[in-house]
Parts: C-alpha cells; sequence; structure tokens
C-alpha cells in the first residue's frame, strides 16, 4: 500500500529530553504531533489483504477446523505431482524411483509437522515464521525470494499443463493458453482466503471424480499394468534394479515441493484458537492441511508413472510425461471419444485450484518482500501481477522441457531453508537456545540471526557446489541430504555458539511469554494509523510513546530502530488493552464476513 502521508517518525530519538514530548518551536508552541498513516484502499482492505503482512486475529479466524483443512488440501490438486513422478520413474527406472519419492515424502512430512503447528498456533504465515525461527528481520528477506520462486516456478509448470490440455482439447495453441491460463485466476485470488475456500470446495467433487476414475478404468481393463510397472527400467537406460546415485537424484527432484508447506501455511494461520472442545478436531486438521498434503502427493507421483507408463507405448515419452495423454488414454475404454474433454475438464479443474493458491501465496511472499526493502505496501493485490508475470514468462520459455534439472537445483536451497525452520522449532526452542515463542515483529528482532540464515547459507552453498559436481558423482546425487544435513546440525550449533543473543533484541513487554493476557483478543490502537489491532501484532514504540502495529512498525523508514539501539531508550507508557465485548465480536465477524 501506498502510504497517503509522509514520514511519520523522527530519525532518532530527541536528546536529553523524554521520549514522546514534543519539542518547542522558536515561537515557544509545541510541535503538532505527525499525521495518522492512511492507507491507500485496496491495502485496507483486509477482505482482500487478508492480513497479507500481520498476524491473523482470532476475530478474524471465522473458519471452523475441517473448513481450514479441507480449503488447504484443496490447493493441492495439481498435476505437477504426475508430471514430477513420471518423470523421476522414466529416468531412474521404477526400483530407484519409488525409494526416492517414499524418502522425499519422509522427510516432508517430518519437516513439515512442526512448521504447519507453529503457523496454526500463532496465526502466522511462513515468512513471519522464518524471521522468529532463526533468521532475523531482514535475513528472512532471502527467504521470502525463496518462497516467491517456489510460487512462479509451480505456477509455471502447473500453467503449461493446462495449456496442454487447452490445446489437446480445443487446438489453442499453447502460447495462448499459457496467457489465459494466467489471466484466468486473478479474479479469484483477488478476493482473497474467502474467495480461494468457495472455488476449492465447489471443484472438489470433479477434482475427486477426475483423479479415482482413470486408476478404476486400469484396474479393470489392464489389471497387470502394475505388475509390468514394478520391473519398468526407464526410458534412459537405467534398469529396474535400484542405484544409489538414481535414488539420491530422484530424490533432489521430489524435494523440490518441500515448500509447499509454505502454501500450507498460509490457510492455517486462519486455523481458529485450540481449545479443550476442538482439540483432537485441530490436531488432526493441522497434520492433515499441513505435512498431510504429501502423503496424498507421493500417492499422486507413482500414480502419475504409472499412467505415463501405460500410456507410453501409444503417445511416446515426449507426451507420457504431460499429464493430459495419459489421463485420456487410461479413460478411452470406458469413456471413449468422450475422454478427451473429460481428460482436459479434470486437468483444467486441477490447476486452477493449484494456481489460484500458487498466485496467493506468492503475493503474501512479495509483499513482505518488499515491504521490509522499500517501506512501501501497495497491497498483496499488485504483487499477484508481478508473480504471474514471471510465471508467463517461465512458460513461454518453455521451462516443461527442463523440469529435473530446475526443481533438481531449487531443491538444495528450498530444503536448506525449511530444515534450518525445523530446526530451530524442534531443537532450539525445546533445550531453551531461542525463546519459547514467535516474535515476527521489526521492533524486538535483529536484522539478522545467524542461527537460521548462517545455516541456511552454508548448507545451500555447500549442497549447490556438490550438485554441480564440485565433490563427485555421490556428493552431486545425494546433495539435497548434504543442504539438509547441514543445515539440521548448523542451526542448533550456531544457536549454542551465540548464546541464542540473535533471536530477540530486546524483551516484549506487550504480548511476550512472560505476558499474561486475560482475553486472547484484547487489542490496542496504533498510535500510527489509529487502528486497533489484537496485542500479538502490537510493538511498544518509543518514538511514537505507545502501540504501533506491526505494519505500521515496518514501513517506518526513519524511526533510526530507537526502540533496539543500546542503551535502552527507555520504557514506553502503555495505555490499558481493550477487551472486546460479545457484541463487538459478533460485529468484527459479520464486518470480515461480508
Amino acid at each position: 500500500m501506498t502510504d497517503t502521508v509522509g514520514p511519520t517518525t523522527t530519525t532518532e530519538a530527541p536528546e536529553a529530553k523524554p521520549i514522546g514530548v514534543p519539542e518547542a518551536t522558536e515561537t515557544g508552541t509545541a510541535e503538532p504531533p505527525p499525521p495518522r498513516r492512511s492507507y491507500a484502499k485496496l491495502a485496507a482492505d483486509e477482505s482482500r489483504e487478508d492480513y497479507s503482512l500481520r498476524y491473523a486475529p482470532h476475530s478474524f479466524r471465522r473458519w471452523s477446523p475441517s473448513m481450514v483443512a479441507g480449503t488447504a488440501l484443496g490447493g493441492i490438486a495439481y498435476l505437477a505431482d504426475f508430471a514430477i513422478g513420471a518423470s523421476i520413474v522414466f529416468t531412474y527406472g521404477f526400483t530407484s524411483g519409488f525409494a526416492s519419492i517414499l524418502a522425499a515424502a519422509t522427510i516432508i512430512f517430518l519437516t513439515g509437522i512442526p512448521i504447519a503447528r507453529a503457523c496454526a498456533k500463532y496465526g502466522l504465515d511462513m515468512d513471519l515464521v522464518t524471521r522468529g525461527a532463526g533468521f532475523g528481520y531482514f535475513g528472512s528477506t532471502l527467504t521470502s525470494l525463496i518462497y516467491a520462486s517456489f510460487t512462479f516456478i509451480f505456477f509455471a509448470l502447473e500453467g503449461s499443463i493446462m495449456a496442454q490440455a487447452m490445446h489437446q482439447a480445443v487446438g489453442l495453441p499453447v502460447e495462448v493458453g499459457y496467457l489465459l491460463t494466467t489471466l484466468i485466476v486473478i479474479p479469484i485470488v483477488f478476493r482473497g482466503m474467502g474467495a480461494l475456500a468457495k472455488v476449492q470446495a465447489w471443484t472438489q467433487p470433479i477434482w475427486i471424480v477426475g483423479m479415482v476414475l482413470p486408476f478404476v478404468v486400469l484396474a479393470f481393463e489392464a489389471p497387470d499394468a502394475w505388475g509390468a510397472f514394478g520391473s519398468f527400467g526407464g526410458t534412459e537406460g537405467a534398469g529396474s534394479g535400484f542405484s544409489w546415485i538414481g535414488f539420491g537424484l530422484g530424490t533432489g527432484v521430489a524435494l523440490s515441493l518441500i515448500a509447499q508447506i509454505g502454501e500450507q501455511a498460509d490457510y492455517l494461520r486462519f486455523m481458529p484458537a485450540k481449545t479443550e472442545a476442538n482439540k483432537r478436531r485441530w490436531n488432526l486438521a493441522v497434520l492433515a492441511a499441513g505435512p498431510g498434503w504429501v502423503v496424498i502427493g507421493a500417492a499422486k507421483q507413482l500414480g502419475g508413472a504409472l499412467l505415463a507408463f501405460v500410456a507410453l507405448e501409444a503417445v511416446g515419452k515426449t507426451h507420457a510425461l504431460e499429464p493430459i495423454a495419459p489421463q485420456i488414454e487410461a479413460l478411452k475404454p470406458w469413456l471413449g471419444s468422450f475422454a478427451l474433454p473429460a481428460a482436459a475438464l479434470f486437468v483444467i479443474v486441477s490447476q486452477i485450484k493449484i494456481n489460484v493458491t500458487n498466485a496467493y501465496s506468492g503475493s503474501l511472499s512479495w509483499s513482505n518482500f518488499f515491504s521490509r526493502i522499500t517501506h512501501k505496501h501497495p497491497g498483496r493485490v499488485w504483487y499477484i501481477f508481478l508473480n504471474l508475470a514471471i510465471a508467463l514468462t517461465l512458460m513461454e520459455m518453455n521451462m516443461f522441457a527442463a523440469l529435473n534439472k530446475l526443481l533438481g537445483f531449487y531443491s538444495n536451497v528450498g530444503i536448506a531453508w525449511i530444515a534450518a525452520v525445523a530446526a530451530d522449532l524442534v531443537i532450539n526452542k525445546r533445550i531453551g537456545l531461542s525463546p519459547r515463542y514467535i516474535e515476527f515483529k521489526r521492533a524486538y528482532l535483529y536484522a539478522v540471526n545467524p542461527a537460521g540464515f548462517g545455516a541456511m547459507v552454508i548448507a545451500s552453498t555447500v549442497s549447490i557446489l556438490a550438485f554441480f559436481g564440485l565433490f563427485g558423482a555421490y556428493a552431486e546425487a545425494f546433495s539435497t541430504f548434504i543442504a539438509a544435513g547441514l543445515s539440521l546440525t548448523l542451526c542448533p550449533l550456531i544457536a549454542w555458539a551465540t548464546k541464542g543473543k540473535y533471536y530477540l533484541a530486546r524483551p516484549n513487554p506487550v504480548n511476550g511469554p512472560d505476558v499474561e493476557i486475560g482475553d486472547i483478543t484484547a487489542t490496542h490502537t496504533c498510535s500510527v494509523c489509529d487502528t486497533a489491532y489484537e496485542l500479538p501484532d502490537i510493538a511498544d514504540c518509543p518514538v511514537r510513546s505507545g502501540p504501533i502495529c506491526s505494519l505500521c512498525c515496518s514501513l517506518d523508514a526513519e524511526c533510526g530502530d530507537v526502540c533496539r539501539k543500546e542503551p535502552a531508550a527507555g520504557p514506553v507508557l502503555m495505555p490499558m488493552p481493550t477487551i472486546r465485548t460479545a457484541t463487538a465480536t459478533a460485529t468484527a465477524t459479520a464486518e470480515a464476513e461480508a
């Protein structure tokens, strides 16, 4: 959002005077307080903005655990799994490919559990969790770029698959299909979480039927296909036996999906508060919607490889790797000439379901990145266009043809990031090397925390060098394992060596772990934008001499980070939090739903 006022804070704390006291002018009158920040219309509309740079308040989390989980799982309808699984098995053979898909799924599942629980518990997306889980305020800008690249790489991959389906169905040139697949998601993503939830729910029945039907047909029409598939040696001469090199390389390709937990987190942050009454449903929903996606994902990779194998002789290797062709071949025995439109409908629905999520998550990540770099935020919706423009460029460059190499390279960076965050949540927080809560606000964080950020940079650098063959064939094949192992080890080691110093620049007296809060919906009114926010989204600002919301704090370009400097700027006198009445809470919920 572009602010409608200029800078709203002073460049440094006043000298030899109490902070917050207006400075007298030459005429002896006190200077008026700086004007309130007013956000651009799109950025101020939380029904579209979806708290893109903020903590998701409890008053906004109006969905049930099952509704959030269903919406999150609707976003994994993508068919890239089909293409990735087929590519792995065709390249490395069934035995090595099967083992690599299962190994990658296990790693993704285990690292996803703590991240999913943290995002659901604290109401934060992946970018904000990363800040407080060992990376620091500016350290996580690099991971914002990594995550944004995940969303546009996979948007391009999914868009390519949709364009292929349109070309098969109606003869639409793929270049035109690329543009159409990009434009079609904009109206949905523009409207935010509410629209996404409706789209996922409405399209789910079509997707389930389309996903299951080809395998039902194969079970009746080609019951021996699985047995033949089990001895498949690939199309590149790998052979049907197990190969450590093939296993390592295949795992690296499958691990490119590890950043998908970030897209799941974009939904999980709207999970309602965990209570005694909903504890069991909450835990199951978080497990299913968080790391649980990879169980379905691994099954889809193997299923996609099977469909491609069955269609290989009829359509050839190139088309077998494009999910639309194997779908058509599988459905032909039962649907005949109707197999083409049925398969095209399934592919298009699947790709819309995932690409609205890719575009939505990308807009969140770009918002986080640019707000910290430029101290401006025109609104989440504008970054939709940036993300889609990059994805469209990749599609036009035919990135689908270099699938294995691109995803294998990306895995090294993605897993180093995710492993570092998981190590902080599972190890550092449990043994006291980092705070026992997630702190994401600029006012309390160091710019860079070497624990997570350093671990990720070192691990990804070493693994990328290995990926390009610097340390030999086996290190090249297992570069992603090197990235994961180094990151998991270095994060707690660096935190121990630095005694956890770089997690908090100062204690949080508003919503820290030692602060008792009687009502989770209690609010403070931001002294900059004059809007009430729940306490986890508020910091105490010595320059403003009162509360400041996390976004106004992030966008302040001239405060000089007084609150984090030594010696401390002094205590800030804060007003009493406002406790919402039942009527106010109901009104806020109604406004959010509207």
